[in-house]
């Protein structure tokens, strides 16, 4: 599964219809369904349209609960480019409050934890959602080391986990833990600190 949807076929998709499939799903998980319990034929008699509906959308399960994910989560911001530092912090800061957003969330807990066991749809999760954020912040170390940021030596791949591991950490390992604010500022400063290319 390489994409989330297939070409419309056909009359042109209705988004209204699009979004009444996604909330049907997402309130039969609300209700105690499980994804592995859901299935097309009754994510379309909960959004009261027919089977082939969801299927002129959706190729399959699989790809539909990718949108459901995607409903899920907010935009992720876009770097504004005036430094490597600022953009750090706030691609963290996004990470810090989706964190807290989790935590309030006991649907985005569950479809996250439940995603998680359902290899497939992690797999192009991770490919459509996580990749795509990962890609954001290496363009921002990129930017940082040809501005003389961050020292050319740095290996991005690393470096992308040391600035993100620390929240992630917190948000989803330690929920215990409080995600502050000035946390986000906190940790770009103290990994730029360690790979900065002055002084």
């Amino acid at each position: 599964m390489t994409a989330p949807t297939v070409p419309a076929r056909g009359r042109p998709r209705r988004a209204a219809t699009d979004a009444a499939i996604i909330e049907a799903a997402l309130r039969l998980l609300e209700e105690g369904s499980s994804v592995g319990a859901l299935s097309i034929e009754g994510i379309a008699r909960a959004a009261g349209v027919g089977k082939a509906t969801v299927y002129r959308r959706w190729p399959g399960k699989n790809a539909l609960m990718l949108d459901v994910l995607r409903s899920l989560e907010e935009p992720g911001p876009a770097p504004a480019g005036v430094s490597a530092r600022d953009d750090l912090v706030t691609l963290l800061e996004f990470l810090r409050r989706r964190g807290l957003a989790k935590r309030d969330s006991a649907l985005m807990r569950s479809v996250l934890a439940q995603a998680h066991a359902h290899r497939e749809l992690w797999r192009a999760y991770e490919e459509n959602v996580i990749e795509v954020r990962r890609e954001t912040l290496r363009s921002v170390l990129r930017r940082g080391i040809a501005s003389g940021e961050i020292r050319a030596d740095t290996d991005l791949e690393l470096l992308a986990d040391l600035f993100t591991g620390p929240m992630l950490a917190r948000a989803i390992l330690r929920e215990w833990q409080e995600l502050p604010e000035g946390l986000a500022e906190r940790i770009v400063d103290t990994v730029l600190e360690g790979v900065s290319a002055r002084g």
